[in-house]
C-alpha cells in the first residue's frame, strides 16, 4: 500500500484549496467521532505532536481526572470530505496518551494496527484480507421513545409491503416488495436504484472500489453495496467511511439508514458477511488441494474461528439487537459448521472461482454493528489461533442446515443466543486475543462491564410493548 507523507497530506489539501481540517477518530464502541480545525493550523509538526482532546467524554474511555489525550493524524488517510459545504481535508486518527506518548490500549484502531503486526512477526504470512458485506436499511423516517411509563419505535418506508393500502401522495402505486421478497426485484419494485448508485459514485470518487450494489431480502428498502476487499486496517477504515457515505446521501434525499441487525419483526434482519485470507509474499495461502480447493493451513483458521465464535460474538455481534437476528430456526447462520457454497453454514467457502487468488473463508455470523477494527482483529486473532495450533474443524456439513431436525443438529455447536451469554462467552475465552499485546486485559474487561452497564442491563430492566401485550390482563 502507497504510503502518504504528511507533506503530500498538506498538498492534497493545497490542491483542493482546502479551507478546514476534519479529524475523524474511532470510539470504543464504532462510532465516528470529529473536531474541526483551520487549514492554517494544521502543520507537519502536528502529524508528530498531535492535538489535544478529553478523553473522558468519549464512550467506555477515560475517567475525568485523566482526561487528557492525543489524536494523531494518519497522513495515509488524507482525502477530502464529499459532504462539507466547504473544502475539508479529513484524516483518520490515532489516539496516543499524552504523557507516555504511548498507543491508547482502547482505541479500537490500534487494536487493529497491533493485530497486523502480530501476524508479521507470527511468520505466518504478511497480510490479512478483508471484505465485508455490511447489510443496511434505507428508510423514510424513525421515531422512537423510551420514557418511564412509556416506549416505542415506528420505522416507515414507501416500499414498505405494510403501506400497500396506505392513502400516499399522488395515489398509492403498490410496488412494495412483499416481505422476504425483495432479492434482486427491478424497478418500479426496487424504488432505491438511484440512490444506491448515488452512494457508490461517492465511493469510487473517494477510491473506494465498488463490486456490486443491489436490493436485500427484506422488504422496506433493505440494501446492500459491495466494496473490494482490502488489507486490515485500510479496510476498517473503508467500512468507517462506508457507513459514513451511505447515511449522508441517504441524508441528501431525505432518508435515513440504519445498520441495526434486525429493525424489523418478521423479515430478515442485515447481516455483515466477512470474507478473510491470509497471503504471504504476494502468494495466497488458503488455496490447497484440500477440501473445496483448501489448504490445510486454511482448514485451520476455520477451526480458530469456529473454536472460538461464541467468544468472538461479543465483537461480531455487539447488540442486544444482534440476538433477534441470530435466532435458530431462521435463515441466521448460528450453527457452527463449515461448508463449501452452502450458506446455511456459519462459515462458507465461496465456489465462484478456481483461481488460487479467490480462494478465502466467508463469516457469516457477523453483523454490521460490529466494530470493524476490533472485530477484524478479533477474528484474525481466532483464525491465527486455529493455525497455531492446529485446529481442526471437523467435518464440512455439505445439506441444507435448515431442513435438519433437531435430532441431526443436536451436535452442531450454536452461537450464543444472547449479548450477555456472548460476553460471559468472552470472558471465559480471550486468552488468543492477548497474544501479542493485541487486546489487554483491560480492553476485555472495559468491553464487557461497558456492554453490561449500558446495554444488556437497562434492556433487561425494561418492560416492552410485547410483554403488555402478553401479560398485560395476567
Amino acid at each position: 500500500m502507497a504510503t502518504i507523507s504528511p507533506k503530500q497530506a498538506l498538498d492534497l489539501a493545497k490542491q483542493n484549496k482546502a479551507q478546514f481540517v476534519d479529524l475523524k477518530f474511532n470510539d470504543f464502541l464504532g462510532i465516528w467521532q470529529h473536531f474541526t480545525i483551520p487549514i492554517d493550523e494544521l502543520s507537519e509538526a502536528v502529524f508528530e505532536e498531535g492535538l489535544g482532546f478529553d478523553g473522558s467524554s468519549i464512550r467506555g474511555w477515560q475517567a475525568i481526572h485523566a482526561s487528557d489525550m492525543l489524536v494523531m493524524p494518519d497522513a495515509n488517510t488524507a482525502v477530502m470530505d464529499p459532504f462539507m459545504s466547504l473544502p475539508t481535508l479529513s484524516l483518520i486518527c490515532n489516539i496516543v496518551e499524552p504523557i507516555t506518548k504511548e498507543p491508547y490500549s482502547r482505541d479500537p484502531r490500534n487494536i487493529a494496527v497491533k493485530a497486523e503486526k502480530y501476524l508479521k512477526s507470527t511468520g505466518i504470512g504478511d497480510v490479512a484480507y478483508f471484505g465485508p458485506e455490511a447489510e443496511f436499511f434505507i428508510f423514510d423516517e424513525v421515531r422512537y421513545e423510551v420514557g418511564v411509563n412509556q416506549s416505542f419505535y415506528k420505522v416507515d418506508s414507501v416500499e414498505g409491503q405494510w403501506n400497500t393500502g396506505r392513502d400516499e401522495p399522488g395515489g398509492n402505486l403498490g410496488y412494495k416488495p412483499r416481505y422476504k421478497e425483495g432479492y434482486f426485484p427491478v424497478a418500479p419494485t426496487d424504488s432505491q436504484q438511484d440512490i444506491r448508485s448515488e452512494m457508490c459514485a461517492v465511493m469510487e470518487a473517494m477510491g473506494i472500489k465498488v463490486e456490486r450494489q443491489h436490493h436485500e431480502v427484506a422488504t422496506a428498502g433493505q440494501a446492500e453495496i459491495d466494496i473490494r476487499f482490502d488489507a486490515l486496517l485500510p479496510m476498517a477504515d473503508k467500512l468507517m467511511w462506508f457507513k459514513y457515505i451511505i447515511k449522508n446521501v441517504a441524508r441528501r434525499h431525505g432518508k435515513t439508514v440504519t445498520f441495526m441487525p434486525k429493525p424489523l419483526y418478521g423479515d430478515n434482519g442485515s447481516g455483515m458477511h466477512v470474507h478473510q485470507s491470509i497471503w504471504k509474499g504476494g502468494k495466497p495461502l488458503f488455496a490447497g488441494d484440500g477440501y473445496a480447493g483448501m489448504s490445510d493451513l486454511a482448514m485451520w483458521y476455520i477451526g480458530g474461528i469456529l473454536k472460538h465464535a461464541p467468544a468472538l460474538a461479543a465483537f461480531c455481534n455487539p447488540t442486544t439487537n444482534s440476538y433477534k437476528r441470530l435466532v435458530p430456526g431462521f435463515e441466521a447462520p448460528v450453527n457452527l459448521a463449515y461448508s463449501a457454497r452452502n450458506r446455511s453454514a456459519s462459515i462458507r467457502i465461496p465456489m465462484y472461482s478456481p483461481s488460487p487468488k479467490a480462494k478465502r473463508i466467508e463469516f457469516r455470523s457477523p453483523d454490521p454493528a460490529a466494530n470493524g477494527y476490533i472485530a477484524f482483529a478479533a477474528m484474525l486473532m481466532a483464525g491465527l489461533d486455529g493455525i497455531e495450533n492446529k485446529i481442526n474443524p471437523g467435518q464440512p456439513l455439505d445439506k441444507d442446515i435448515y431442513g435438519m431436525t433437531p435430532e441431526e443438529l443436536k451436535d452442531v455447536p450454536k452461537m450464543p443466543g444472547s449479548l450477555d451469554e456472548a460476553l460471559e462467552n468472552l470472558r471465559k475465552d480471550h486468552a488468543f486475543l492477548l497474544k501479542g499485546d493485541v487486546f489487554t486485559e483491560d480492553v476485555i474487561e472495559t468491553w464487557i462491564q461497558y456492554k453490561y452497564d449500558k446495554e444488556v442491563n437497562p434492556i433487561r430492566m425494561r418492560p416492552s410493548p410485547l410483554e403488555y401485550a402478553l401479560y398485560f390482563d395476567t
